[in-house]
């Protein structure tokens, strides 16, 4: 086999085990092929395997355990503290397909706890949207959200079947100030059940709130499994001092 076929056939090779595991047909933690089975299946040198599962595994895509074998790591993905991001390309940016279920929508008046969630002064119209996010076949992120109506009313005949309501939040509607509230809390039944954990693994748990002005934009809780999702934030010293 001359150079160039050779090259050739190590970049088919790669190609197809990233979307083996891109695509989440091979999912975090799935035991890829040896390299003597990748080896027979493709009618390559071992050496040319190896080149592979090594550029894959300094990628972060593959983790591999002498003796054991080579496995799909898990994605992780980090945020700063203070983004709003669309969860659709937070996904995307882990390497990840993205996907997305909506699980309900409703309208109806705000409750005495939307109120105080949302901060609103008053009762008002809201959309209750509840939405699971995924990453590749993993659940991501479960998002729940409600939506002030007086704020935003072109949610009214939003359906959320196109879009979920994090990306067309985040596309559709200008915010002027954000609170957010990020602690660690244990998997209810109904959490883990939806992002396939067990019953009190932990959790990271961001309840954020925006305005518009001093108008209420938005509540939303979205909740990840703790080992797919970190925040981080960078500060500059102040000249009052540390604390």
């Amino acid at each position: 086999m001359d150079k160039n076929s050779s090259m050739s056939l190590h970049g088919q090779i790669l190609t197809e085990i990233e979307q083996n595991i891109l695509s989440g047909r091979w999912p975090p933690g799935y035991r890829i092929p040896s390299e003597m089975e990748l080896t027979a299946h493709y009618g390559c040198s071992r050496m040319t395997v190896n080149k592979v599962l090594t550029q894959l595994a300094q990628a972060g895509l593959l983790e591999r355990k002498r003796k054991a074998g080579s496995f799909v790591t898990r994605p992780h993905t980090s945020s700063a503290v203070l983004e709003i991001p669309d969860l659709r390309e937070v996904v995307r940016g882990m390497g990840q397909e993205y996907s997305s279920q909506l699980l309900s929508r409703r309208q109806r008046r705000s409750t005495r706890e939307d109120m105080d969630a949302m901060r609103m002064a008053k009762a008002g119209p809201i959309v209750h949207a509840l939405c699971l996010h995924m990453a590749g076949t993993r659940p991501f992120c479960i998002e729940d959200r409600l939506i002030n109506l007086e704020s935003v009313p072109d949610a009214e005949h939003e359906m959320f079947t196109v879009h979920s309501p994090s990306s067309w939040m985040v596309n559709h509607v200008p915010w002027s100030s954000a609170e957010h509230r990020i602690r660690a809390e244990a998997a209810s039944e109904e959490t883990a059940g939806l992002l396939k954990i067990a019953v009190a693994s932990p959790c990271l748990v961001i309840d954020r709130r925006t305005w518009a002005g001093p108008l209420p934009i938005t509540f939303v809780r979205l909740t990840y499994p703790a080992d797919l999702y970190e925040l981080d934030a960078h500060f500059s010293p102040s000249s009052v001092g540390a604390g």
